[in-house]
């Protein structure tokens, strides 16, 4: 009953968010509302908006940014950032210059602040956020990175690319073919 009142409500306020993209209602609703309740989600994307990496987390501390700069560049090691934007949370700063003393990042990049609107990976789902009350969501943090994981790997397709694959898979006919 609540999962179908915020679906009506996605469906009404952010039409344009998932343009392209088909994904179940309840799963952009448990997504969105884990968004909302561990607001902590560190995330990477290259210059043209294209996800690289992502960590969750309990808490916005110096461990977490650090742990978030190492894995991201130990996974993507020729992806090195020449620039890196960030909010004004206070571990960022600390966690660039540890990454450096590391030996994870060849030079200091350059560090800007942006605001959220600025950045394409909040510019993604701030709408969401903005419209959406505090509820209830994803229970683990593994079932959360698995659905964004998911997000991620059937977000970068068209319907028409979902539709073949999910075709293949099962053996089905395509569904809505043109």
């Amino acid at each position: 009953m609540i999962l179908n009142a915020i679906a009506a409500k996605l469906k009404s306020r952010s039409k344009h968010d998932f343009r392209g993209r088909h994904f179940e209602a309840a799963l952009i609703v448990q997504a969105v509302s884990w968004y909302l309740r561990y607001p902590l989600s560190y995330r990477a994307i290259d210059e043209h908006g294209a996800p690289v990496d992502f960590l969750l987390s309990a808490r916005r501390d110096l461990d977490a940014a650090k742990r978030f700069f190492r894995k991201m560049l130990d996974d993507q090691p020729l992806l090195v950032p020449d620039q890196i934007g960030t909010n004004a949370a206070a571990p960022y700063p600390p966690a660039i210059v540890a990454t450096r003393k590391a030996g994870l990042l060849a030079r200091t990049p350059v560090h800007y602040v942006t605001k959220h609107l600025q950045q394409g990976i909040e510019s993604d789902h701030f709408r969401l956020k903005k419209n959406m009350s505090r509820n209830g969501g994803f229970r683990s943090f593994h079932t959360a990175r698995r659905t964004i994981q998911g997000f991620g790997f059937a977000g970068a397709w068209t319907v028409r690319e979902q539709n073949q694959l999910r075709a293949h898979c099962f053996g089905l006919s395509a569904a809505n073919k043109a």
